[in-house]
């Protein structure tokens, strides 16, 4: 397994636009609850307590968050938690197909939508077309990002800096080309 600074930086080598990293901030939470929700509708019995797939998936995602790093991944676990939960009470609210086609329009789709555009504005492709395991590190990068714009792990943001270059306001055609 990459360490955290090794997986950040090949995720941030794609994400040095400050416009990408916008949308990204709305698209990732938007993908990343759609499958909360889509998962949240498929339960089975586990000692007579109903657990979902969200559930399972958010357990996984989370323990492999924490293996790369412990404060990152207890945030990580706490958003999907508060996802899991939403969705559950979407799932009891809501017709199965209401849900899945919400699941489906209005976040997976705008969510990607976003994503897609921020890339636009990158003038690179999205970093998962390269390796999938970048899904995953999306939304972790979401939370380093936040935590360098609040001042803390300026040790791991000068670290992602010196690999790829620092987050500038508008990338520049010769910038991506030469990150590529």
């Amino acid at each position: 397994m990459r360490s955290l600074e090794e997986s950040l930086a090949q995720y941030a080598a794609s994400h040095r636009d400050r416009r990408n990293i916008a949308t990204h901030f709305l698209g990732i939470p938007l993908v990343i609850f759609s499958v909360v929700l889509a998962l949240a509708l498929v339960s089975f019995p586990a000692g007579g307590i109903p657990v979902t797939l969200a559930a399972v998936a958010s357990i996984g995602a989370s323990a492999w968050y924490v293996r790369l790093d412990p404060a990152f991944g207890a945030v990580m676990a706490a958003v999907l938690f508060l996802m899991c939960a939403l969705a559950s009470e979407i799932a009891a609210r809501v017709p199965v197909a209401a849900a899945l086609a919400g699941a489906a329009a209005l976040f997976f789709a705008a969510g990607w939508a976003l994503q897609f555009r921020g890339h636009r504005y990158e003038g690179m492709k999205p970093a998962f077309l390269s390796d999938a395991s970048q899904l995953l590190l999306g939304p972790l990068f979401l939370c380093a990002e936040a935590a360098f714009f609040f001042g803390t792990r300026t040790a791991l943001r000068r670290a992602i800096e010196q690999r790829v270059g620092p987050t500038v306001a508008r990338r520049t055609r010769t910038d991506a080309a030469g990150a590529r």
